[in-house]
This record gives C-alpha cells, sequence and structure tokens, in this order.
C-alpha cells in the first residue's frame, strides 16, 4: 500500500502537466491557424495584434477581479483574527482577576494572629 500523499500530489503534478500541455497545444494549434491562414500577412498580424490586445485585457480584468476576492478575503480573515485576539484578551484579564480574587481570599482567611505577630 503506497502513502496516500505521495498518490495525491503524483495526482496533482499529472494533473498540472495535463492543464499545462493542452495550454500550449490550444496556443500552438491557435497560431498555427493564424499563419496558414487563406488571408494576407497585413491582415494576419492585425489580426494576431487585435487578439493579443484582447488577450491582455481579459487577463487584466481577470487579475484585478481575483485581487478583488483575495484582498476582500484577507480582510475577513484580518477582522477575524482581531476579534478573536480580543475575546482572548478579555479572557486573559477574566482569569487574571479571578486568580486575583482567590489569592486576596486565600490570603484573607489566613490572617495572622496575634499569637503569630
Amino acid at each position: 500500500m503506497e502513502d496516500p500523499i505521495k498518490e495525491y500530489a503524483c495526482e496533482a503534478r499529472n494533473t498540472k502537466n495535463f492543464v499545462f500541455s493542452l495550454m500550449i497545444g490550444s496556443l500552438a494549434g491557435a497560431v498555427s491557424m493564424l499563419l496558414l491562414a487563406p488571408q494576407s500577412g497585413k491582415k494576419t498580424r492585425s489580426r494576431i495584434q487585435q487578439t493579443g490586445i484582447q488577450m491582455r485585457e481579459r487577463t487584466s480584468e481577470i487579475m484585478d477581479n481575483t485581487l478583488a476576492k483575495v484582498r476582500f478575503e484577507v480582510q475577513k480573515i484580518t477582522e477575524s483574527v482581531w476579534e478573536k485576539a480580543g475575546q482572548l484578551k478579555q479572557l486573559g484579564k477574566d482569569m487574571l482577576v479571578e486568580q486575583m480574587d482567590r489569592v486576596s481570599f486565600a490570603l484573607g482567611a489566613k490572617k495572622p494572629s496575634d499569637k503569630d505577630v
């Protein structure tokens, strides 16, 4: 029986390789389609340029959306951490007061008698 972590890592690596190969193949196919299309070189270059601009704009839009989502999640996590820190601080204060009360009670119960002085 193999280690499940190694199996998962291997599957993830295979998936990444497949997706990467698929992207490279798609890109190569698109470039060859554009270069072998029955139109003039000027039209082909113009089309390649327009496609590049569209891809850049789309990529920029996707990155902006992704960054906005990441910032939102970071803000939520930060607020949660500050809230938990406040709760822990208050719990620590409450525990300190409780322990001080116990110590005060213990000291108060054991007042020195006249014999001890």
